[in-house]
């Protein structure tokens, strides 16, 4: 099997990628190095193709569900484990037995949906230490320092997960914050 530079495809030599050429240039034709020979085709003439055998077929597509976070507002998932990587949907700080915002606090808000965010990572084999890259997004972009300090508390470790935070121009039932996590399992 041939490897690719980031040794991350697995792909067999005699099938993977195929060229054929319609005109061979003979050994003596002078080829300049700044313009192709009439004898060599363009590209475009070249059939090629490319086979990788490193994506998983859709069926390792698992739907996480958990019944200790908020049902889905929508038609998606709480989260989705796809080739060991898991996407946790965003969640906001609704007490998963209601439905309904914990409060109208940023501070209860915040916490309510990193322990929404841990119940989903939870019941897909996973914690906050797995988790590589989070989002958040804050209907008052003032509320950042606040939201820091209370997000630190859930990760701790070396390396943080990358994260983007931004303000949002509204949010789902008016809440004051929403975060989503990838995490590696």
């Amino acid at each position: 099997m041939a490897w690719s530079a980031a040794h991350g495809f697995q792909i067999p030599a005699s099938t993977a990628i195929t060229r054929q050429r319609s005109v061979t240039p003979s050994v003596s034709a002078a080829v300049s190095p700044w313009r192709r020979p009439s004898s060599v085709p363009a590209i475009s003439t070249r059939q090629m193709s490319f086979k990788c055998l490193a994506i998983p077929k859709c069926t390792d597509i698992i739907g996480i569900e958990t019944d200790k976070a908020p049902e889905a507002l929508g038609p998606y998932s709480q989260g989705i484990i796809a080739n060991k990587t898991m996407y946790v949907s965003g969640s906001l700080g609704l007490v998963p037995e209601t439905g309904e915002l914990i409060s109208d606090d940023i501070a209860d808000q915040t916490e309510q949906a990193l322990k929404n965010v841990g119940a989903i990572l939870k019941a897909g084999g996973a914690d906050y230490d797995r988790v590589v890259k989070t989002t958040i997004m804050l209907a008052n972009v003032e509320d950042f320092a606040l939201v820091n300090q209370i997000y630190a508390k859930y990760f701790p470790h070396s390396p943080a997960p990358a994260r983007s935070t931004f303000q949002a121009g509204a949010l789902p039932k008016n809440a004051k914050i929403e975060i989503d996590a990838i995490a590696v399992i």
